[in-house]
This record gives C-alpha cells, sequence and structure tokens, in this order.
C-alpha cells in the first residue's frame, strides 16, 4: 500500500511510552511517533509538557493500513492499554499531559470514538464513568528523538519494568492474534 494510503490515529493514555510500545507490535500499524498536542505552547519541549503549563497531552500517533486494521480496533486496544476513567493521571503519573484523550483526524473518527466510548458506558465496562476526551487533533508536535522506541531501548529502565512491561505482558495475552510475527 501507498504511504498516502494510511491513516493516522493520535491517542493519549498516559505515558507516551506505554502506548508506543504496544502499538509498535500490532499488525497493520506502519509507525508510531511519540509527540505533544492539545495545548497552546508553539513546539514544546518534554521538560515544558511535563511541568503541566502547555496544556499538551502526551500522545502516540499511529500511521496505519485500514486494510489491515480498522480504527474501531485501534481504539479497542487503546482502551485496554490505560484507564479511561482517571482524570488526569494514569496510575502515578499525574497531570494533564498524561489525560485519557481521543484527537480525531476526521468526522468518521469522531462518530466511531463517540460511539465506543457510548458502547463501553452503557456495558458498564468500567467501574467508573469514561472521561476521555475526544477533541479535534490540532498541532502535533513530535517528541525529542530520545522518546522513540524507548521502551525497547531502555528495557531495564525502572519504569519500563514497573509500569509498561506489566501492561504489554496483558496487552499481549489479550490481542495475540492482532500481533506482528
Amino acid at each position: 500500500m501507498a504511504n498516502n494510503e494510511y491513516e493516522q490515529a493520535t491517542l493519549g493514555g498516559g505515558c507516551f511510552w506505554c502506548v508506543e510500545s504496544a502499538f509498535l507490535q500490532v499488525k497493520g500499524i506502519q509507525s508510531v511517533k511519540s509527540g505533544y498536542t492539545g495545548g497552546h505552547t508553539i513546539d514544546p519541549t518534554y521538560e515544558q509538557v511535563c511541568s503541566g503549563e502547555t496544556g499538551h497531552a502526551e500522545v502516540a500517533q499511529l500511521q496505519y493500513d485500514p486494510e489491515q486494521i480498522s480504527y474501531r480496533q485501534i481504539l479497542e486496544i487503546f482502551f485496554t492499554l490505560h484507564d479511561p476513567t482517571q482524570v488526569n493521571r494514569q496510575g502515578n503519573d499525574v497531570g494533564t499531559q498524561y489525560r485519557t484523550s481521543i484527537f480525531y483526524h476526521n468526522d468518521a473518527q469522531k462518530r466511531e470514538a463517540e460511539s465506543i466510548i457510548a458502547e463501553l458506558e452503557a456495558d458498564a465496562a468500567f467501574a467508573a464513568p469514561i472521561v476521555t476526551e475526544v477533541t479535534e487533533l490540532g498541532t502535533f508536535y513530535p517528541a525529542e528523538n530520545y522518546h522513540e522506541n524507548y521502551y525497547a531501548r531502555n528495557p531495564e529502565n525502572p519504569y519500563c519494568q514497573a509500569v509498561i512491561s506489566p501492561k504489554l505482558a496483558k496487552f499481549r495475552k489479550t490481542f495475540a492474534g492482532l500481533l506482528k510475527d
């Protein structure tokens, strides 16, 4: 498939290292770029975003082949990778930069995001209400290069060991049929 036929999804599920490390393993995902969006500071740095002063969320921007994986499947994975009921936090990561968020690229993505959230709520899939923001994508700022493929390059990092490794183990078990060979 030609590069211009890929689609994009931009998701904030807490620390972008967690989201990136899972989606890099999924069939149909061509690339994952960590970055920042949803804030007011132009070209923010990681340190600025971590301060909580820029308004940005840490996000992973996926480029995917819709012939191999649907946007809905991506959202299904997304909702298992993090806790969509926590406001401005994921576990010990606290601040607006860690908010649960879907930044849609078009109206079809907006409708699909709203639909899956409504279905999860109707099914009482979580013990508390889903607080995931569904917002139109504004400017996406790529994160600094050292964030790319962070988990794979830093598996011994204490954060990776304590937070990402357990999430990935659960993810691989749940979505074994969607993983790359």
